[in-house]
């Protein structure tokens, strides 16, 4: 049995919840977070949906927690600037983690969890779940088994709203050093795909723009990516569709076929057409109306930590797309391509003059 700890009881927070319920390998032993009423909804979703009450710790500091030797595993879900902070402190105590998007807000903090997961042999899960999606695990088999051939093309769209309301909520969305930036918090689990699925990258270029002023952080994103295999991709995003979401497309275009998925719950083969499979789109159409990726990444974790391998989202894995990303924001602050590997970057950055 799994002890484990959810750091953070806002509105993310519940999705966690809902899926440690429904694990008959995970305890939920404690949770934290600075307001005690939100703790307090915490405990009774999880003893509501578990049908059975449960002693569960409560911690208004999370230190706290950390000292617990009775939970081996932490559920990192604060906002983005408070990640690395949580999870370095979390791996220096001997835990387990599970950390939301984005894993850090700097690479310098992101290589500083790959290194301390090595030393303490620990296993770390980026919450990048659409990995699991049994559609996107075909497409990665397909590509990996060569049935597209050489990869001519990626492109990523994400096509958002967001109001200048949903940034007055809090003080720090919408801010370059707490909050990251809008590819960082809307658009990376596609990033994350794009790069997962069409290989390493080479170089980035890319430019952002803000046109909701209420906030210092980007609404307007385009990046054009070049990978070690030849393959180009395209980053498009924007948190300025009106009146409403639009939704969300991925497209690959290969050397023997080429497949988009979309719609505003990223669930629509839209397209799909490979030379060698003609059964392929019959297959797929199945495949869509499957989305328990949530509770798959969490028993991947589990099996992961039970036999000391790796999940598919490592530490490693997650600073893949924010290096992507944070490459956009370099080469559009420094006008030219920026090469592969980066030397530095935080967002912070971004508020330099």
């Amino acid at each position: 049995m799994l002890r484990i700890g959810l750091i953070g009881c806002g509105y993310i927070a519940n999705k966690h919840l809902n899926t440690i319920v429904r694990s008959s390998d995970i305890s939920l032993t404690a949770v934290s977070d600075i307001q005690k009423e939100k703790m307090e909804e915490a405990v009774h979703l999880y003893q509501k949906n578990k049908g059975k009450p449960k002693q569960i710790a409560l911690y208004e500091n999370y230190g706290d927690m950390l000292n617990d030797s009775n939970i081996d595993a932490v559920v990192i879900a604060v906002i983005s600037g408070l990640h690395a902070e949580i999870a370095k402190k979390a791996l220096n105590h001997g835990k387990h983690i599970i950390i939301e998007k984005p894993l850090a807000l700097s690479l310098q903090d992101a290589d500083e969890i790959i290194d301390l997961s090595r030393k303490y042999n620990k296993t770390v899960l980026v919450c990048h779940q659409l990995r699991y999606r049994p559609l996107i695990q075909k497409v990665k088999q397909l590509l990996e088994k060569g049935y597209f051939g050489d990869l001519y093309l990626g492109v990523i769209s994400l096509r958002l709203n967001r109001s200048p309301d949903y940034y007055a909520s809090a003080a720090w969305k919408g801010t370059w050093e707490k909050d990251g930036g809008m590819l960082v918090n809307q658009g990376i689990h596609l990033v994350d795909l794009l790069v997962w699925l069409m290989g390493d990258i080479h170089s980035v270029y890319g430019e952002i723009a803000t046109r909701v002023k209420q906030k210092e952080t980007e609404d307007v994103a385009t990046g054009i990516i070049t990978f070690d295999n030849g393959a180009k991709g395209v980053v498009e995003a924007n948190t300025i569709t009106k009146p409403q979401n639009l939704g969300y497309q991925l497209a690959i275009f290969g050397e023997k076929g080429s497949i988009s998925i979309g719609g505003k719950g990223f669930d629509e083969v839209e397209h799909c057409y490979l030379e060698d499979y003609p059964d392929l789109e019959m297959e797929l159409k199945q495949l869509d109306e499957e989305s328990d990726e949530h509770y798959l990444m969490y028993q991947h974790f589990l099996e992961a930590i039970s036999t000391n391998t790796q999940t598919l989202i490592t530490a490693q894995e997650g600073k893949k797309a924010l290096e992507a990303i944070f490459a956009i924001y370099q080469s559009d602050t420094m006008g030219k391509p920026i090469i592969f590997p980066l030397d530095r970057f935080s967002t912070k950055d971004m508020t330099d003059d």
